[in-house]
């Protein structure tokens, strides 16, 4: 795969600025039922730490062919998930909100992409940007559950948590969802600006090349 690949458009709901992070809605030790944990952790000055890659005073382009920044988000017990977790495995890092009508149309192709691939090689970052239910955001959005959303939709991949938004600034998105396929050394591959079908037979693909069994 040559780095470098084009940002693919798609729909998404577009935000003014950007705010707000699982380790899974459902993941591997069922997870996904933990709701009061991760409020109490994060909502009590707890701040999202996200942490963004700097060189020579500019920050660094994220974009295909560029390092992917590290992160600092939280799981839904409220632990601390980063980037480097995931290293040596490609990773589907997708922002996202419960009340993003696009978020919600392509969260069952991710599904279906996550259940292509073993958890060694390949991962998904689900992090929600939504503000605690009962809550509005900066820009007015209403707050979510999104463990509660997941479970709607029959979702076992990792869904983190960054209520603070400080992640929509790292990666300088405008709008959500905006997705990254990140390879095993942390190599930005290809930026999707919107929904995409995920289980295409080209994104698929991607994924299979980046994890050296295509």
């Amino acid at each position: 795969m040559t780095e470098g690949s084009a940002a693919e458009p798609g729909t998404r709901t577009r935000r003014q600025g950007g705010r707000r992070g699982a380790r899974a809605a459902g993941g591997p030790a069922g997870r996904r039922g933990s709701r009061v944990p991760y409020w109490g952790a994060i909502g009590a000055a707890v701040g999202v730490v996200v942490v963004a890659w700097f060189a020579r005073g500019r920050v660094t382009p994220v974009a295909a062919g560029y390092p992917a920044p590290d992160f600092e988000v939280v799981d839904t017990l409220g632990g601390p998930v980063t980037l480097a977790d995931f290293r040596g495995k490609v990773v589907l890092l997708n922002i996202w909100a419960t009340w993003c009508g696009p978020c919600r149309e392509e969260m069952p192709s991710m599904q279906a992409l996550y259940e292509a691939f073993p958890r060694d090689r390949f991962e998904i970052a689900a992090v929600s940007i939504d503000a605690p239910a009962g809550d509005t955001d900066a820009e007015g959005n209403p707050g979510g559950d999104p463990v509660a959303f997941a479970r709607e939709l029959g979702l076992t991949f990792p869904i983190l948590l960054d209520p603070s938004g400080g992640i929509q600034r790292v990666y300088q998105t405008t709008g959500v969802p905006e997705s990254f396929v990140i390879g095993p050394k942390g190599t930005i591959y290809k930026k999707v600006a919107g929904s995409t079908a995920w289980d295409s037979e080209t994104n698929v693909g991607l994924v299979r090349r980046l994890i050296g069994t295509g």
